[in-house]
Parts: structure tokens; sequence; C-alpha cells
């Protein structure tokens, strides 16, 4: 597979994109970071209010812009090919924004069908054509892909099955041709809120999924003795490998696996990481992002306050640190971005909380 391009936006690059008009719109400090960043980002975050928003941030963790948002969002998708940005609401919310980042056109609220909510992520076709939505047919009890069209104001075009339920990560494959559905396993109902109503007989599990037809290639559920163990987030590295990470149901005192790898014709694997370090995770990984350009995977677990970097290509642990409240993750030019709930980003503190995904603004 071809390798997807740096998660870092150049300044020039980004300024190009986006616009003169904007970029002359912002005050003195956000206009100074971001002739400063040599990468851009964004995440969602709270304010002091309990108001909500989506933010794109300078390198060293400034503010640069804001879009209010109705309510607390999770995960977000973005669009290299037309610099669209999607903020999903969290579970169970029925809303998703679209952010239009060149300035040329205002924000879409995408309102969930009918008797389905959103899980919180989604991807974008490589081409910027199709938006894919993970989504909860709830009364049914079963993941589906709300299929959007980006050509015609994102209206709802059909769906897939995610062969799962839980559904909460997507991505997709660099040539487009193939969907990877995260299938946590945990049965939800928006008449209960978020509790976890089948933690005794949960159903883990990845699906690849064939993205023209929706037809199943392959679907990986994980063994009895790891029932518990919701796969959660996704991520790709360079050689179209799929790296997963895992929020633990069970016993405090289980040690199970968190983060493994998976490519098509093969089954699943899971890395051994010290027994300190599965410790230090807390049973809990909240994000997962590759950074291509380095070899490198990063985790981030609020439970455990947890930063953790690996080599894609042995596995092995290569730095770990204490992140209070560690929130998300996105590659960037060296390493990784870290945020946290508790208003840190890149270890700048902003008057607001972060939310648990962070999203790279990429160029073509």
């Amino acid at each position: 597979m071809t390798a997807r391009p740096s998660a870092s936006l150049d300044r020039r690059t980004f300024l190009r994109m986006a616009g003169a008009a904007w970029a002359a719109s912002l005050a003195a400090r956000p206009a100074f970071a971001l002739s400063r960043t040599d990468a851009v980002f964004a995440s969602g975050y709270r304010e002091p209010d309990g108001s909500f928003g989506i933010a794109v941030l300078a390198e060293d963790g400034t503010i640069i812009d804001r879009t209010p948002l109705p309510a607390r969002s999770h995960g977000m998708a973005f669009s290299p090919a037309t610099q669209h940005l999607v903020a999903f609401a969290r579970r169970p919310g029925t809303f998703a924004l679209v952010i239009d980042r060149s300035g040329t056109a205002a924000p879409i609220t995408i309102a969930a069908a009918e008797d389905r909510h959103f899980f919180g992520h989604g991807c974008f076709s490589p081409d910027g054509r199709f938006l894919y939505a993970s989504e909860n047919d709830f009364d049914a009890n079963r993941g589906v892909i709300g299929l959007y069209d980006a050509h015609d104001g994102y209206r709802r075009i059909g769906e897939y099955s995610t062969f799962g339920i839980g559904t909460h990560d997507l991505s997709v494959s660099d040539d487009g041709r193939l969907l990877i559905a995260a299938n946590g396993g945990i049965e939800t109902h928006p008449d209960f809120g978020r509790t976890k109503l089948n933690l005794d007989h949960m159903e883990p599990s990845l699906a690849l999924i064939d993205a023209a037809t929706g037809a199943l290639i392959e679907r990986h559920a994980l063994p009895e003795k790891l029932r518990q163990l919701s796969t959660r987030h996704v991520d790709l590295d360079e050689k179209g490998r799929i790296w997963f990470a895992c929020q633990y149901e069970g016993p405090r005192n289980d040690l199970p696996p968190l983060v493994g790898r998976l490519s098509k014709g093969e089954d699943l694997t899971f890395l051994s990481l010290p027994e300190e370090t599965t410790i230090g995770l807390a049973n809990y990984v909240g994000a997962i992002a590759v950074n291509r350009r380095e070899d490198l995977v990063g985790l981030t677990s609020p439970n455990g306050g947890r930063f953790v970097m690996l080599d894609a290509r042995t596995g092995r642990v290569l730095k770990e640190e204490t992140v209070a409240d560690a929130a998300g993750i996105a590659a960037a030019p060296h390493g990784f971005a870290v945020s946290s709930y508790d208003g840190r980003f890149a270890g700048r503190r902003e008057d607001v909380a972060w939310d648990q995904h962070i999203a790279g603004l990429r160029p073509r």
C-alpha cells in the first residue's frame, strides 16, 4: 500500500489551503502561533462554562481557531482531499458537524438516521467523496457503517453491517478498498444512556469489509478467554498493518494484552508488553496513533495517566511517561502530540478540557 501523507501540515500549505482571509481574521496570539508551527491539529474540548467545541491547534498547543458544537464530541475524521473536518457526537449522540477548513462553506450538521445514533468515530474515503460513520442500530443490537455522500451535502445514501456489536472506531485502507471496523462487543441502548448491558457475554471483534459492496472479507473474533477485552481504536501503519487498542471490562487484577496488530489474510497478534507497562496502562488504552514517518505507535491511558511509545517494527517499548489525565494522541513531526483532560496539549495548558482524540490536519 502507498504510505499516507505525514500527519503534520506545514504552515505554508495550511495557509494556502485555508485562505488568506481566514488567516487575516485571527487574533495576534493565534496568528503568531500559526506562523511558527510545523504541524496543525484539531481536538474537541469543553469550556469552563460547560459548552463544547472543536479547536484547531498549533504544535505547541496554542489554540488557533474554535468552532462551537451543540454537545460533546468524541472522534474526528479529516479529508486531506477536500479539507473537510467532521466531529462526531459522543455515544449515544445524534449529530456530526462538518467543518470546511478552507473557509469556503458554512458548517453542515448531519443528523443520525431514525433508530440510529453515532458511536463517535468515522473516516473518509481517500478521495473525500464518502464519509463512513460508525453507528448503532440499537433496536437490532448491531453495528452499522453509515454511508454519506460528501458531494451531495452529506446525504445518507445507505449503510453496511459491521458484522458485530458495539462498533467504535473505523478506518480505511490507503487504496480505499477496505474498511476496518473495531467492534467493541458491548451492547448499549439509548434508553439506558451509556450503560453497558452485556459485560458477561461480550462479543469483541475486528471486521474487514469491502468498501464498494459492504461484503465481509474477514472477521476476527477475540478468543473466549479475552471476551471481556473490548476492541476500541485502530490505526494503520505504512505497510497497511492494522494496529488496534483495547479496554478491558473484566476483573481489575487481570492483566490481559491491550494492543495488537492484524494484516489481511493473517490472524490477529497481541503484543507482549512488559508487565510494568501493562500495569501502567490500567487495563484501558483510550487512544492509539501511528507515526508512519518514524515507524512508531503511540498509546495513551487516562486511567493509568500514561503515554507509551512503541517501535512499530518490533513492538518494543521505546518510551513511557506519566501524563496525568492523558487523553488524545496524534502523530507529530517528531513522535507524538499528546493531550490531557485537564487542558494540556504538548505541554501547554489552556483553559479548556481536551477530549479523548486528536486529528492531524494533513495535506494531500
